[in-house]
């Protein structure tokens, strides 16, 4: 059984083939309308406007009631979007008070960099001042104990390396006495093995030089000798 070929979705250029096909999804289409309001309990209605402008529809109960439902629950959709009047009102209170405030604190901070001063009186100036002094105390304060801080890691920092090294020392240490102790070693072994080797040397050669004496004697003395 060969597989039913995808048709490709765009507008269809034979106006013959066009209009089959407009006829034949329509039914689907309404048929599968039909099918959802009666299963699933739901009121539908469907509107179709052909190529030429022919109305088509279809309508589960009232297309009337239906299209008058649609138009009010959009009109309340609508109202839901816009803000009551008296809510309005209050943003825009909060937004002027927010506003203020914002202008306020800039103007306050501009002036502790020393702008906008020219409308200040002596007493403002004074204030400002004493502001300053304060907040550059709490600064002096801040930086010192940073510094402090930075001083205390630096000093453990420095122990730390300290005790790294004595204790490299001290691995380098046990490192050197025990090659020391295994050249003392080694030396030991080979002179016990020269001294074995020498015995065994000696030993050797007494057996051939008492041999000879035997004989020089036996010589001597005209009596025959045996080895």
């Amino acid at each position: 059984m060969m597989a039913r070929e995808k048709i490709q979705i765009k507008k269809i250029d034979n106006a013959t083939a066009r209009q089959v096909t407009f006829s034949k999804r329509r039914r689907g289409l309404f048929k599968k309308a039909e099918e959802l309001s009666v299963l699933c309990d739901a009121d539908v209605a469907l509107i179709i406007f052909s190529s030429t402008g022919k109305l088509f529809h279809y309508s589960s109960s009232s297309m009337k009631e239906i299209l008058e439902r649609r138009s009010l629950h959009s009109k309340n959709l609508e109202k839901l979007d816009q803000p009551s009047l008296e809510l309005q009102l209050v943003e825009d209170a909060n937004y002027a008070i927010l506003s203020k405030e914002v202008s306020e604190r800039t103007l306050q901070l501009r002036r502790l960099r020393g702008e906008e001063l020219h409308n200040l009186g002596i007493e403002e100036l004074h204030q400002l001042e004493k502001s300053l002094e304060a907040g550059l105390g709490r600064v002096v304060t801040k930086k010192g104990e940073v510094i402090m801080s930075e001083i205390n890691r630096l000093q453990e920092k420095g122990v730390q390396l300290m005790e790294e090294n004595s204790r490299l020392r001290q691995e380098m240490l046990e490192i050197s006495n025990a090659r020391k102790q295994i050249h003392t070693d080694t030396e030991n072994v080979i002179g016990e093995e020269s001294e074995s080797s020498e015995s065994v040397d000696i030993c050797n050669s007494a057996g051939p030089s008492q041999d000879y004496e035997n004989s020089y004697t036996s010589l001597k003395l005209g009596l025959p000798y045996t080895g």
